[in-house]
């Protein structure tokens, strides 16, 4: 069974060119001409992929992808857009984008994060579900949000939380700044602040203050590791 992709774009020429590229490239594709019908479309969830222009008739693009995701949608979703600064970018994927790739673009490159974004999304349908996360006496109960070390509980932050929660699903791993600058505070640039060492510092003193022993590990000039052992 073909792959399916809807097309939300109201330049005709762009959306013929879309479309005859990924139906020669064995995909079956539906258009929408302006973000109401686009997201009537995507609600639908038959899709295994939306790509969606940013500037967009009816309702844009930005605003389309954010109500799909608030309906509970996680198909996946590239933007393609003329907008190339860093801060548009970085909206489309606070928005709710899994991907954003500017105008002019090479369809090869095209082809190649559509494989990429369907190719992720099979494999997340496929795992099972974690609901519980563990690093030597460190638990974390993600449907909960409560951790506890020890059976110790340690109240954390939202955005401590979630940074706990990255760490974790790497423990054992080196975490660098850029990883978590991405990945928490959705920055795909370095802000020059200090905001990811004000964070872990003030983690690390909630997880390891009155235990025996260190869990969240500074590797000098490369970044973070949540281990239960220090090497």
């Amino acid at each position: 069974m073909s792959r399916k992709i809807l097309i939300v774009e109201d330049d005709s020429s762009t959306a013929a060119y879309l479309a005859k590229g990924l139906s020669e490239a064995g995909y079956s594709v539906e258009s929408a001409r302006d973000g109401r019908d686009g997201l009537f479309l995507a609600s639908e969830g038959i899709f295994d992929l939306v790509i969606a222009d940013r500037m967009l008739p009816g309702l844009d693009g930005l605003s389309m992808v954010s109500a799909i995701r608030a309906a509970g949608i996680a198909t996946p979703v590239l933007v393609l857009s003329a907008l190339a600064a860093v801060d548009d970018r970085v909206d489309g994927l606070k928005a709710g984008a899994d991907d954003y790739l500017c105008k002019p673009f090479s369809f090869a490159e095209l082809s190649a994060r559509i494989e990429a974004l369907v190719r992720r999304s099979d494999r997340a349908a496929t795992e099972p579900t974690k609901t519980r996360l563990a690093v030597g006496d460190l638990e974390i109960d993600l449907l909960a949000r409560h951790v506890t070390r020890a059976g110790r509980s340690i109240p954390l932050g939202a955005r401590e939380f979630n940074l706990l929660e990255f760490l974790a699903r790497h423990a054992g791993q080196v975490v660098t700044r850029t990883m978590m600058l991405e990945k928490i505070w959705n920055y795909h640039f370095d802000p020059g602040s200090n905001v990811v060492d004000v964070h872990i510092g003030r983690l690390r003193r909630k997880l390891e203050d009155g235990f025996p022993s260190p869990i969240l590990h500074t590797v000098r000039g490369a970044g973070y590791r949540l281990a239960a052992d220090p090497a």
